[in-house]
């Protein structure tokens, strides 16, 4: 009979295993424009998530109340989410400086690896799209266009300035957390757009210094209302759509992700002075064709087509060494 030390190795081998994917997720969530959501399909645990969220429903409120709190974690899937928000945490605060000195002195060629991981990304998630015949081929095609067009708008606005107060804000912090777990529509881009983003993290960051006022206070804790909310509404779509609609729905977020590598093109120029930060210059920017191709330039593109390899290679390895996956049963596993 196995000890209860070998029994609690695997298990926390699995927790330090959703940990690190989560850790990669809240890395991407603080760069606007890339996706957290794109990063959990990446890394294969999209389905899992969105599963997770959407059980916070009767059944849970059922069993909370009878106090069958066992019964209730594994229901919530909780173990999981607890790993993923740990890493989350941990990457978004742990790799904030790291990826602002990235975007900061190194744009192009930080663009260009996320250019090449979401260009990789959508191909394998295009590949998950197995329609039934040629008529849900077709469909599948259309949503995919549809879905391109719709993130290459998203990420093409001019920022907004919106009215004050907490409504604003409650409405923000919906918005934000619903592209958040959308492979390749970014939450912080889309924050950056709604004129969020640097109140929210200035607080954060005043918070961490314990230099926050009332006001503060109340500004972020609607904001997470908000978020807590959007997620579960959200959540529960997404998880109705895997169940019912699984190639069309994986078509639409193909085109999300193809749609949003407009917004990462290593080439861009904007009008904002020098001294701007990269936050405020990412507003500007718009991608060009590059004049000539120095070193410079062939340095991203060496960059861009590394990343996508190495995501395809990972993604090889990982199916021979790992059984196939049918549509059906990834549907199931979104059940």
């Amino acid at each position: 009979m196995p000890s209860p030390a070998s029994r609690l190795a695997p298990s926390l081998l699995g927790d330090l295993k959703i940990a690190a994917r989560g850790f990669c997720m809240g890395a991407a969530d603080i760069v606007p424009g890339v996706s957290g959501g794109t990063v959990a399909l990446i890394l294969g645990i999209y389905a899992r998530l969105v599963t997770a969220v959407s059980r916070v429903d009767r059944t849970l409120l059922g069993l909370l109340a009878k106090r069958q709190w066992s019964a209730a974690a594994d229901h919530l899937d909780l173990r999981f989410l607890i790993a993923l928000a740990c890493g989350i945490g941990a990457g978004a605060v742990g790799l904030a400086g790291v990826m602002h000195t990235l975007l900061e002195e190194h744009t192009e060629l930080t663009y260009a690896a996320f250019f090449g991981l979401i260009l990789a990304s959508g191909l394998l998630v295009g590949r998950m799209c197995r329609p039934a015949g040629s008529q849900q081929a077709a469909l599948c095609v259309g949503l995919g266009v549809a879905g391109a067009a719709f993130a290459f708008f998203l990420v093409s606005l001019a920022a907004v300035t919106g009215p004050p107060g907490l409504g604003y804000t409650f409405l923000s912090g919906v918005i934000g957390i619903c592209a958040m777990i959308l492979p390749g529509i970014s939450g912080s881009y889309l924050l950056l757009l709604l004129g969020k983003y640097h109140e929210i993290t200035g607080i954060i960051k005043n918070l961490a210094h314990l230099e926050v006022s009332g006001a503060d206070v109340a500004t972020l804790a609607t904001f997470a209302v908000g978020c807590l909310i959007g997620l579960l509404m959200f959540s529960k779509l997404l998880k109705w759509l895997l169940v019912r609609y699984y190639s069309p729905t994986m078509a639409v977020l193909c085109g999300f992700m193809i749609g949003s590598l407009y917004k990462v093109w290593p080439f861009q120029r904007g009008d904002a002075p020098p001294e701007a930060s990269f936050k405020e210059r990412a507003l500007t920017m718009e991608p060009i064709w590059p004049q000539e191709f120095g070193g410079h330039e062939q340095a991203c593109v060496a960059i861009a087509v590394a990343c996508l390899a190495g995501v395809l290679v990972v993604d090889a390895l990982a199916r021979r060494f790992e059984p196939q996956h049918t549509p059906s049963a990834d549907a199931a596993a979104v059940r």
